[in-house]
């Protein structure tokens, strides 16, 4: 009587599709994780710069992903200003009359596309919610 062929996979074949697999999904998380980013062609702006020398970023336009802390001031000619968590640091954003429609809560996350103005005042030019 003939022996019948073993097709079990080899072990090691198991743990090079597994390899495979980790790695796709990993590179796809990061992938989808960029493409998120709105501004992503943007630089983030340096924090710490910011806090010790505000007027050596003048006129400079930075990305900011932060957490609304709380909102500080409303004013109906210059608009909302919010103080921002970036990391561990809270940042004064001010957001213009013309983002009015967007709904700004505490608690919630946004990217925040930001000009450095004079005084160093963060000063959005566009706003988009994570």
């Amino acid at each position: 009587m003939a022996r019948r062929a073993s097709s079990s996979a080899h072990p090691v074949w198991i743990l090079a599709a597994a390899g495979l697999l980790v790695a796709a999904l990993g590179g796809g998380y990061l992938l989808f994780g960029k493409a998120n980013d709105p501004y992503r062609t943007k630089t983030a702006l340096p924090v710490a710069d910011y806090l010790e020398n505000s007027n050596s970023l003048r006129g400079n336009v930075y990305k900011v992903d932060g957490t609304v802390s709380k909102s500080l001031e409303f004013s109906p000619v210059n608009g909302r200003l919010f103080s921002v968590e970036v990391g561990a640091d809270l940042l004064p954003i001010l957001v213009p009359p013309q983002f009015n429609s967007v709904n700004i809560e505490r608690g919630q996350r946004f990217f925040f596309l930001i000009e450095v103005g004079d005084k160093g005042v963060l000063k959005a030019q566009d706003v988009k919610k994570i």
